[in-house]
């Protein structure tokens, strides 16, 4: 999963990203709310994490704006303010979550999955694709009922795929998807991880379950 974070407050900024990261997501983040909306209409997010309170831009204009330019990413808001009038304004802004400071990165780590899986077609936290079971709220694999150990992001690489089975996602896809801005590596660190889970997988007795199509990307065709 992808998040964009837009959030002037850097300690606080530093800790959701380190949180969210140690769960498997890659992170983008922001402080202003100009660079957010620039960078939400030209990047794929899964989801917006937006503070209320921002230099140049306002959490609730940037919402705006996100939604007027026809952007259906959800939104999940953050802010100090508790009034049940803020709470609604941002909402009617096209927010799509609210979440009030303090809160537990636990919280916001489930109600980005949460929202994440409302655009699909099916919004269980767990998925199958053959013996493959993969619990996102667990952050578990099990195959024939017994758990396959997975870095955060292997099960990032893994959740992509089974969210998408049957689909072809080229090399640029996944790696927009699994990284952030930061990261500086090369397509070929892409085959490194299809390896390991190949390698995990097949340890689990499972038949490999990724066709590779040549100079195009792989394709999750059962397990």
């Amino acid at each position: 999963m992808r998040v964009l974070l837009v959030e002037d407050d850097l300690r606080l900024a530093n800790s959701l990203r380190r949180g969210l990261g140690e769960s498997g997501m890659a992170v983008d983040a922001f402080n202003r709310g100009d660079d957010a909306v620039a960078a939400a209409t030209s990047t794929p997010y899964d989801v917006i994490v937006l503070d209320l309170l921002l230099p140049s831009k306002n959490g609730l204009e940037v919402a705006r704006e996100i939604r007027a330019r026809k952007l259906g990413t959800p939104i999940l808001m953050l802010t100090a303010l508790d009034a049940v009038e803020d709470r609604v304004r941002g909402l009617e802004a096209g927010a799509d979550d609210y979440l009030v400071k303090p809160f537990a990165v636990r919280e916001l780590i489930a109600r980005l999955r949460a929202l994440a899986r409302r655009h699909l077609p099916d919004r269980t936290a767990v998925l199958q694709v053959g013996l493959l079971v993969l619990d996102t709220g667990a952050h578990s694999l099990r195959v024939r009922g017994l758990d396959v150990p997975l870095t955060a992001k292997e099960f990032a690489i893994l959740e992509f795929f089974m969210h998408n089975p049957g689909r072809l996602l080229t090399r640029s896809q996944v790696l927009e998807h699994a990284w952030d801005y930061d990261f500086d590596g090369g397509r070929n660190l892409i085959e490194v991880y299809m390896a390991r889970l190949r390698r995990k997988l097949g340890a689990a007795g499972v038949k490999d379950p990724f066709i590779t199509v040549r100079g195009a990307g792989y394709r999750l065709e059962g397990g």
